[in-house]
């Protein structure tokens, strides 16, 4: 379990396909201490948690690997990631920490796309637009989260929603490099479905 709180931000050194295609090994640069880093682990990257299978240091930074299976490639934007691409990494949740987000699973539900960006005074709106699926679990005021970042929801319009995001939270994740267009995981809350779930039981 994680929180949306994002703690640092990894960068993809590389990516190596193997089985056929069906699973990707990614070796992700971050600044997290190694020696807290087990082999069985679970980082969310962008929101999709994911598990390490190794880890190490080289040019006096750490790096860890996971593997990217058949079905987060089809449904997450970890389809698109290359060398290059920055990761929001958050670690899993420990027994007695600050609950700073909300629940989050690390088990991305879609993917959203930006329709617009507004930048204004010390923040930035974004609208984004989402599946009809989803969308019955997005609400004004309540919390969702987009590449692995816990936000709460502005405004909401048929399958289009708003947020609006902090300088802090521009300066500490990859968001504030969201434009029109950009794919970002989405995953609803998950009182959300719950409460769905037993309205649909009645």
């Amino acid at each position: 379990m994680f929180t949306g709180i994002v703690t640092d931000i990894g960068e993809i050194e590389s990516l190596t396909p193997t089985a056929q295609g069906q699973l990707h090994r990614l070796r992700i640069a971050c600044h997290y201490d190694r020696a807290t880093i087990a082999d069985g682990a679970s980082i969310a990257n962008n929101g999709v948690c994911l598990t390490v299978v190794q880890s190490g240091i080289a040019n006096g930074k750490t790096w860890f690997e996971v593997d990217a299976a058949a079905e987060t490639l089809a449904l997450t934007t970890a389809k698109g990631w290359k060398a290059g691409t920055r990761l929001n990494l958050e670690r899993a949740l420990k027994i007695g920490d600050e609950l700073g987000g909300h629940i989050v699973a690390g088990h991305v539900d879609g993917i959203a796309t930006i329709v617009s960006r507004e930048d204004l005074p010390d923040m930035a709106r974004f609208t984004l637009k989402t599946t009809r699926e989803l969308a019955r679990f997005i609400a004004p005021k309540g919390s969702v989260t987009l590449d692995g970042v816990s936000l709460t929801i502005n405004t909401v319009e048929d399958v289009t929603f708003s947020v609006l995001i902090i300088p802090h939270t521009l300066e500490v994740t990859t968001l504030s490099s969201w434009q029109a267009g950009t794919e970002v995981n989405i995953e609803v809350d998950l009182m959300a479905r719950y409460a769905a779930r037993l309205t649909d039981m009645k």
